[in-house]
Order: C-alpha cells, then sequence, then structure tokens
C-alpha cells in the first residue's frame, strides 16, 4: 500500500493529479480485460497516462512492453507528448497509431515471405511512386481509381465520387466483408463494385512490387497474424499489456488484431465512448464494446462519467439528450461545475443571417482562440470564411477542404460568364454545351469544332451547321442573353445563368441519371450567390474565390494562433472551447436526409450532435434557420429535442383546471426556506415538496428530479420547482 500511495501523493506533487474513485480504480486495475468507457472531458487521457506511469514505476514493467494504440496520428502524438510530460525520467513506451502497427506486421510478414511491396496512399511524393499505363501516371491510390473509373464508366470521375468510393473501399475492407458481398453495400457511384474488383486486380497484376494502400494493411497484418503462428508469438511475447484509446472508431478488422495480440496474457485496457462513435459509415463498431463481455467474459467495466469540462447547464441538457439512443450503456454524466448560462437557441428568417449574425457576435471578442463554429459539412465553410474574412476577424480551419473552389459547378459558373465577355471560344462552349437549353447535340458539337473562322459560336451553329427549328429558337435566345449579361453585376449573373439559361433545370436532371445530391450542387450555387452578394463586377467575382482559395489554404496554418475555428463535428471530437456555435441545424443536414429513415444512422447523427454539443465548457449556441433559398425548412430534430431539454413544454390543464385557474389562481407564497440551487438536490436528501409533503429525492437527470414520496415515485422539473419554491431540506 505503501508504494501505491508514493505514486499517487508524487503525481499530486509533481503534476497537480488527483484522480477521481473511477480513474483510481482504473489505473489499479493491472491484470485481465477492462473496459473503461469515459465520457467527454471526463479525463481519459490523464488516467490513460496514470496507468502507464503506474505499470511501470509500482509494477516495474519494462515501458517497452507496454503498447499503446490510438486511431490517429493526432492522438499518438498527443499521448506521446503527455507521456513525456508527466514522466520525463522514464524510458519512452511503445506509442503507436493502429495503422502504424499494422505496418510492422505486414513488413516483418512479407519480409518472411521475400514479397516487396508498395505503399500507395498517403502524403508521399507522387514522383517517387513509379508509373503506370502509356501516359505515365503515378501509381498513387487515387489516380488508379480514378483513372479505372474512366474505363469502366466512361466519364470523368468527380472529387465527391472519388470520395464516396474511397469511403465505400474502406468500409468493405474494416467490416471484413468477403467481395461475393460487395454489392449488397450501398454505393451512389455507378460500377463500384467493379472498379473495386479491377482495382484489387491491379494492385496484383505483375508489378515488381505488390500494391498496399491504407485499408490493405489493416487487412493484411490480419491475416497474416492468423495464418503465421511464429509471427503471432512474437508479437504476444513483445507486450505485457495493450491500452487502446478511442476505441469507440475501431472496425472489426482492427478488434481483431487487438484480440490476437493480447490473446495469450488478456492485460487489455480498452477506453472508449459508445455515445462518441462517429465512424460508422468507414466501418466503425460501436457495438463491439457493447459485446465486450461476450468476448471478454472476465473483463471489468467502469464508467467515468464526472465531467470537468462544461458547466451543468451543459452536461445536463447533453446528458439527457444522448439518452434517445438505444444502444448504448446506460450512463449518467454528471459534473460538479456549477451552472454558467442555458443553452442558448437561435433560429432566424433565413439562412443567409447565420454568417451575419456570428460575424456581429464573434467580432466583440478578445481570445478567439476559444471560440468554435461547428456544422455538419465542409460546404458550410465558404460562407463563414467569406463574411469573417471581409469582418477581418482571423480563422482556423481545423480540416481545410478546396475542393469546393475546384468542383465542376464552380467551373461551370466561371465558364458561362467567361462566355459573356466573348461567344467566339469553342473550348469554352464545349464544356457547357449539355448544360444549358441550347440543345447542342455531341454531334452538331463534334461538327461546331471543324469550323475556325473565329466567329460566335452561335452564328457558326446557326449558319454552318445543321440545326432542328426549336434549336434555331434556343440557340438565338441563347446568345441574346449572353449578350445581355455583358457586364451584369455577378449575382444578377449566376441567377440568369440558374434560370433563363437552364442551368439549374440542367443539374436535377444530371442527379436523376447519375445519383448525385441536388440538395448538394444547388448548395454550391448559393454559397455562389452569397460570395457575389456584394461584388459588382464578374471579373470581382473571379478574383475572390481564387483569394478565397489562398485564404482557405492559409487559415491551415493558423492552429494555435488567436483566431475562430472553423471545424466540421467530426473533426471537432478531442477539442474543447469556452464558447461553441454548432449552426445550420435543420432538418436534411442535421440529420441527413437519408439518416432520418434509418434507426442505426440516426442514432449515430445523434451521437455525432452530442460530439458538438460537449466540445463546449460555459457557452453553447444551437443556430437553426426557417428559410433557405426561398423554400421553408425544419428545425433540426436535436435542436428542437435539446430545445424540449432546456425549456420543458408545460403540460396542458384540462378545459375544466384551465377554466377554474383562469378565475383565480391565487399567488405564490414567499418560501425563505425554499432550495435555490439545483446542487442541493442530492441522492438520498429529505425534502419536503409544498404539495405533495415529506420525501426522499432518489436521483437527478437534467432539469428532472425523481422523489418518492408517501404516494409514489414522482417525475418534478428541477427548474420549475427553484423557481416556485416547491422545495425545503426536511429534518431527518
Amino acid at each position: 500500500m505503501h508504494t501505491k500511495e508514493d505514486f499517487f501523493v508524487r503525481q499530486k506533487i509533481d503534476n497537480d493529479i488527483t484522480l477521481n474513485e473511477v480513474q483510481l480504480q482504473a489505473v489499479l486495475q493491472t491484470q485481465g480485460p477492462l473496459l473503461l468507457l469515459a465520457s467527454p472531458g471526463s479525463g481519459k487521457t490523464t488516467t490513460i497516462m496514470m496507468k502507464m506511469g503506474y505499470l511501470i514505476e509500482e509494477k516495474q514493467t519494462d515501458p517497452r512492453r507496454i503498447k499503446a494504440v490510438t486511431f490517429s496520428r493526432a492522438s499518438a502524438s498527443d499521448m506521446k507528448e503527455r507521456y513525456k510530460r508527466f514522466f520525463p525520467g522514464l524510458p519512452p513506451a511503445d506509442f503507436s497509431t493502429i495503422h502504424g502497427f499494422a505496418f510492422e506486421v505486414v513488413r516483418d510478414y512479407f519480409r518472411k515471405k521475400g514479397t516487396a511491396f508498395q505503399i500507395i496512399e498517403g502524403d508521399v511524393e507522387l514522383k517517387e511512386q513509379g508509373t503506370f499505363g502509356s501516359e505515365h501516371l503515378p501509381l498513387h491510390k487515387k489516380v488508379i481509381l480514378r483513372t479505372l473509373f474512366k474505363t469502366v464508366v466512361g466519364d470523368n470521375m468527380t472529387d465527391d465520387q472519388l470520395e464516396e468510393l474511397t469511403t465505400y473501399i474502406s468500409l468493405i475492407k474494416n467490416k471484413m466483408i468477403p467481395p461475393e458481398k460487395w454489392s449488397l453495400v450501398r454505393t451512389s457511384v455507378p460500377e463500384a463494385v467493379r472498379i473495386v474488383q479491377e482495382y484489387e486486380a491491379f494492385k496484383r497484376s505483375g508489378y515488381s512490387k505488390l500494391l498496399v494502400d491504407f485499408d490493405d494493411l489493416l487487412v493484411i497484418a490480419e491475416q497474416a497474424l492468423e495464418s503465421d503462428q511464429d509471427l503471432l508469438r512474437a508479437y504476444q511475447k513483445r507486450y505485457d499489456y495493450v491500452l487502446t484509446d478511442e476505441s469507440q472508431d475501431t472496425s472489426m478488422v482492427q478488434h481483431a488484431i487487438i484480440e490476437k495480440l493480447v490473446r495469450t496474457h488478456g492485460n487489455l485496457c480498452v477506453v472508449a465512448d459508445d455515445d462518441q462513435s462517429i465512424y460508422g459509415w468507414r466501418g466503425a463498431e460501436p457495438s463491439y464494446l457493447l459485446n465486450f463481455k461476450e468476448v471478454y467474459p472476465d473483463a471489468a467495466i467502469l464508467f467515468m462519467e464526472h465531467n470537468y469540462r462544461s458547466s451543468l447547464d451543459i452536461v445536463s441538457a447533453a446528458n439527457q439528450f444522448i439518452k434517445r439512443n438505444k444502444s448504448r450503456y446506460d450512463k449518467n454524466m454528471f459534473t460538479d461545475n456549477p451552472p454558467h448560462k442555458p443553452i442558448k437557441m437561435k433560429s432566424f428568417a433565413d439562412h443567409v443571417f447565420q454568417a451575419k449574425y456570428l460575424v456581429q457576435e464573434i467580432q466583440q471578442m478578445d481570445n478567439l482562440a476559444e471560440v468554435a463554429v461547428l456544422y455538419r459539412n465542409n460546404a458550410s465553410s465558404v460562407a463563414l470564411m467569406n463574411e469573417f474574412d471581409r469582418a477581418g476577424i482571423p480563422f482556423y480551419m481545423k480540416d481545410a477542404d478546396n475542393r469546393f473552389f475546384s468542383h465542376w459547378v464552380v467551373e461551370d459558373i466561371l465558364n458561362f460568364m467567361r462566355m459573356t465577355f466573348t461567344d467566339k471560344r469553342v473550348d469554352i462552349i464545349e464544356k457547357i454545351h449539355l448544360k444549358f437549353n441550347g440543345y447542342i447535340s455531341k454531334q452538331q458539337m463534334a461538327a461546331l469544332k471543324e469550323i475556325s473562322n473565329n466567329e460566335s459560336v452561335f452564328d457558326n451553329l446557326l449558319n454552318h451547321v445543321p440545326l432542328q427549328e426549336y434549336q434555331v429558337k434556343s440557340l438565338t435566345s441563347a446568345k441574346e442573353t449572353f449578350r445581355e449579361m455583358k457586364g451584369m453585376p455577378p449575382l444578377q449573373a449566376i441567377r440568369v445563368i440558374r434560370e433563363r439559361l437552364g442551368y439549374e433545370k440542367s443539374l436535377e436532371k444530371m442527379c436523376e441519371r447519375l445519383g448525385f445530391r441536388k440538395e448538394y450542387l444547388l448548395g454550391i450555387l448559393n454559397t455562389l450567390e452569397e460570395i457575389a452578394g456584394s461584388l459588382d463586377t464578374m471579373e470581382a467575382f473571379a478574383s475572390r474565390l481564387k483569394y478565397l482559395e489562398a485564404l482557405l489554404k492559409k487559415a491551415k496554418s493558423r492552429k494555435g494562433q488567436n483566431a475562430v475555428t472553423f471545424s466540421t463535428f467530426h473533426s471537432s471530437k478531442g477539442l474543447e472551447f469556452e464558447r461553441v456555435y454548432m449552426i445550420d441545424l435543420i432538418e436534411g443536414v442535421v440529420p441527413s436526409s437519408n439518416e432520418v429513415n434509418d434507426p442505426s444512422l440516426l442514432e449515430e447523427a445523434a451521437r455525432l450532435f452530442y460530439v458538438g454539443m460537449t466540445r463546449a465548457k460555459t457557452h453553447l449556441e444551437l443556430i437553426s434557420y426557417r428559410k433557405k433559398d426561398g423554400e421553408e425548412v425544419a428545425a433540426s430534430q436535436f435542436a428542437e429535442a435539446v430545445r424540449a431539454i432546456v425549456n420543458p413544454p408545460e403540460a396542458a390543464p384540462r378545459p375544466e383546471t384551465a377554466a377554474i385557474a383562469s378565475k383565480a389562481a391565487p399567488p405564490i407564497p414567499y418560501n425563505p426556506n425554499a432550495m435555490k440551487d439545483r446542487t442541493q438536490l442530492m441522492p438520498g436528501e429529505l425534502i419536503r415538496h409544498r404539495v405533495m409533503g415529506r420525501g426522499q429525492i432518489v436521483q437527478t437527470d437534467g432539469d428532472i428530479v425523481e422523489i418518492t414520496f408517501s404516494t409514489g415515485v414522482k417525475k418534478l422539473s428541477i427548474s420549475t420547482c427553484l423557481e416556485k419554491g416547491l422545495l425545503e431540506r426536511e429534518a431527518p
């Protein structure tokens, strides 16, 4: 016992760390499997560090025999730095990502087999990757997939399709889905299964090295440990203890690797929060945590529910909100922090007021590094960038994504605008001829390209290319429309392109034919309109887009500076801020339209919302609007659920009761002995209710207090009881 006290006393003196009861249990439990369910802000990383320090200093464990695995490079780096800070005198432990560990296994496995391999993914220099094909394209996953898509589908692949296809590949690999069942996994990418089959064959197609992507590392590592018992034993003997962090993000293949690693000694500490599992779309399996006892029957399960980060208002509402989910451990997050201010709910008449409101609010603040604006989709960031830059408010982009500026819709609009400067460029009309109501066929376009007289493309079509009568009328009208657009302000020009030239209808037909998301494409057009709104010329609009694209790259480098953080909900996990604004909280976005009708997807969307809420320390604002792009929209069901928690609707009285009450409602008598603070409502406390008499508090949950009276158990609103002075302490 003396050594244990020495360790914890030292940590109090050296690092000012005092563990609570559950954290202490987690540190002291060194043998056998342990599932540590850590609510947001509950000090999980500190607990992991203390557990590692305890194993090394008190249990005399060689640091190299402790394997700490996390699931992102940022988390692994953070753990490594904290370990150095807490234990500067200790040798380093073995920290890595799961992919880093898988790479070690694959390298050793292929070295034994004499197989040369090459990684074709990540931030590698393309020129070092080797080439393939007659065009000498680099051997890189994205390039290979684009090439195969072009070969199989006969069209160029969009950035969105590439992202969806790589996510699809990750999903089938991480869920260990066999090839014969790939077609059962939903995706909107045309010919996805065939492209992936071609991709898998290509990687084994006789190049000097086997081609391997990041997902392959996991699959091959799992198969290697399963098939090569000598290799498995070598890794099992290497480590006495394995700790995994952020395990709610772990996939089936990743779990299988860890299971094999700890099979001989069973000393596994899994740190996770099933309520923060938000990566199901790429294969994460929160159900594994719920079934932990089935895999490890002797496992201990501990609940770290004490939130040290957020105010009572935020913790109480977030805890009550996540209970809507059914597939979860029944946890009750709580805090000793006092209330600060209720969660603020904001609803605007139109979405265009959202960014302007944020600018007005935030430009008054000094410590911008403690402010975050969170959104579901990266597309939301462009309008924010535009407004914040104009207001001179610096911002840091957590996950800068410049796909917006290279998107084909943006390029289309710029090409339409270019046509207003000169209608003689065949190369421009070729790019947009199928996207407006000129009804130019591919054959007619081919005939136009044969004409090189430096005349108007419309005149050449009308004078030299055989046309149908309806085409003559439509092309004459289009020529006149482009002429009228010359010198037009960019906002007006975009609306003419969308409506009179028929671009928006063309997009809708493409969505029906190719499976693109209409809301996403129209959202790009709406964002372009917001950017164009304050500009006078189309040249200024084009320049503004280039400027914002450069600004986006610059914003990624502002980490650690006094700047507002813009981040998706997904990328905000693990972060914390004094003030958090969650925006675009409307149905169809949060949750998305495809999540609403799928219970498992809806639960994951709720977890994602919960992650956003729990980033805030003292100020949380939920922002929605009632109209977008001229159409009525509904507030997010999640935001409405929080609204009901923060401001619970009063039960509607029966008509006769209401009538009596309206005749003579006696004033509420002042009670000087009434309880005035919710922190006084402790389980086991004896109280007296003004109407129901003597009772005992069972528990509190958000704004609800559960009290046992002689008439039975009642659930009452804490805010109502305190406001009306209904409760007072009762002597035992």
